[in-house]
C-alpha cells in the first residue's frame, strides 16, 4: 500500500472498529465446525467469512485489494529474488528456534501438527491420489492467508498505530503473533514455529513493495512442501 494512503487523516475509531469486528468474526467463526464436512472445507468457510468482513471494511474506507498489494508485480526478477529469499530465511529461523527452545525460561507445548494433520486431512503416507485432491484448497488457503494476515491486518494495524513512532513494526509484529496463535491457540513450538513464519512474510511485505504476489507464491510452496512430507 502507498505511503499517502497511510498518512491520509486516520479515523481511529473506524479503524478500531473494523479490527475488532474482523478479529472478533475470525475467532468466533472457527467455534462453528460442520462435522459431516471434512476440515478443510470447513477451514476455508472461516476463512472466507473473514475475507467477507475485511472486503466489507475495505469498501467502506475506500480501500482495494490492489492498494494492498494484490497487483501485478512491477518486476518478475525481483519477485522471484524475494520468495527465494522468504524460502530460504524461515527454514533457517525455524532451525535457529529449534536449537535454542530447550535454554528458553519456560516450557513449550509439544508440536502436535503431525498428528493433527492426519486427523484434518485424512492419512497422506503412499496416498498421492488424496493429495491431489486437497492440495488446490490448501493453495487456495495460502493466498488467503496472505490477503488476510499480511495485506489487511498490516495495514488496518498500521492505519491504528499511525500515530506512535514504530507504526509498522508493530503492526508486523502484531499479525505474526494473531498469525501463531490462530495456528494452535497455545503457546507452543508450533505457534511460534508459525508465528515467525508471519513475521518473515509481513517484514517481507513492507520491505520489498508491499506487493502480496511473492509472499502467496512462497507460502503455497512451503504449504505444498509441508503436504508432500506427509505423503
Amino acid at each position: 500500500m502507498s505511503t499517502e494512503l497511510i498518512s491520509k487523516q486516520t479515523n481511529y475509531k473506524g479503524f478500531l472498529f473494523d479490527i475488532l469486528l474482523y478479529l472478533t468474526v475470525m475467532f468466533l467463526i472457527r467455534e462453528i465446525y460442520f462435522s459431516q464436512l471434512p476440515f478443510i472445507a470447513n477451514g476455508l468457510m472461516w476463512s472466507l467469512s473473514t475475507l467477507l468482513v475485511a472486503s466489507w471494511r475495505m469498501k467502506v474506507r475506500n480501500i482495494s485489494w490492489k492498494d494492498l498489494g494484490l497487483r501485478t508485480p512491477k518486476n518478475i526478477l525481483i519477485t522471484l529474488l524475494v520468495t527465494i529469499g522468504i524460502l530460504i530465511t524461515i527454514p533457517i529461523l525455524i532451525i535457529i528456534f529449534q536449537k535454542i527452545q530447550d535454554v528458553l525460561p519456560f516450557a513449550l507445548a509439544p508440536d502436535t501438527s503431525s498428528e493433527d494433520a492426519v486427523s484434518k486431512f485424512g492419512d497422506l503416507k503412499g496416498n498421492w491420489a488424496h493429495f491431489f485432491t486437497i492440495i488446490p484448497f490448501i493453495l487456495i488457503q495460502s493466498a488467503l492467508e496472505e490477503l488476510l494476515d499480511r495485506g489487511f491486518l498490516i495495514t488496518w494495524f498500521e492505519r491504528l498505530f499511525s500515530k506512535t513512532s514504530f507504526t509498522t513494526a508493530i503492526a508486523v509484529l502484531l499479525q505474526a503473533m494473531i498469525f501463531g496463535f490462530r495456528h494452535s491457540y497455545d503457546i507452543s513450538e508450533r505457534s511460534i514455529t508459525v508465528g515467525i513464519i508471519g513475521l518473515v512474510m509481513g517484514i517481507a511485505y513492507v520491505k520489498f513493495g508491499r506487493n502480496l504476489w511473492p509472499l502467496i507464491i512462497a507460502h503455497c510452496v512451503l504449504n505444498t512442501m509441508s503436504m508432500i512430507g506427509k505423503v
